[in-house]
């Protein structure tokens, strides 16, 4: 789990606990807190990517990963671990390239001074839906139908 700036932190724990998992968060020395939330925290430095290559180097085949960033969901696919946004989206290898791009597309009207609106605020439907995700995953991988 991605946890610099995870919205869903309790629920990771909360369904990870109720399927006997451990939820693992990788986040940089400079969010380090003492409430650890009865969860497993591995704290790297602040450097810009040091979490994704925290994650990328520890995560094996069949793990979950909780991440909004395309580009680590794009390496992380490729090694058969399943990658699951904040909101709830499943990320497909077979529509990660659509996303990789549209990000590409982004990134460049920024540099010339084009800004879009940014994302929608998180709501209870994002949290649900995110819910229901990871419950839905985490049953699988435990053989519940």
């Amino acid at each position: 789990m991605d946890a610099d700036s995870c919205p869903v932190k309790e629920e990771i724990v909360e369904i990870a606990n109720s399927f006997t998992m451990d939820a693992v968060f990788v986040a940089s020395y400079a969010h380090m807190k003492n409430d650890l939330n009865g969860a497993v925290w591995k704290f790297v430095d602040s450097s810009k990517e040091a979490a994704d290559l925290f994650i990328m180097n520890y995560v094996k085949s069949g793990d979950v990963v909780v991440t909004q960033d395309i580009g680590l969901a794009s390496t992380l696919l490729l090694n058969g671990v399943y990658v699951l946004s904040p909101r709830g989206i499943l990320f497909e290898e077979n529509e990660i390239q659509t996303a990789l791009e549209v990000r590409h597309l982004s990134a460049k009207a920024r540099r010339r001074g084009v800004y879009g609106k940014g994302p929608k605020p998180y709501s209870k439907e994002d949290r649900s839906m995110f819910v229901q995700q990871l419950t839905k995953i985490l049953s699988n991988l435990e053989g519940i139908q």
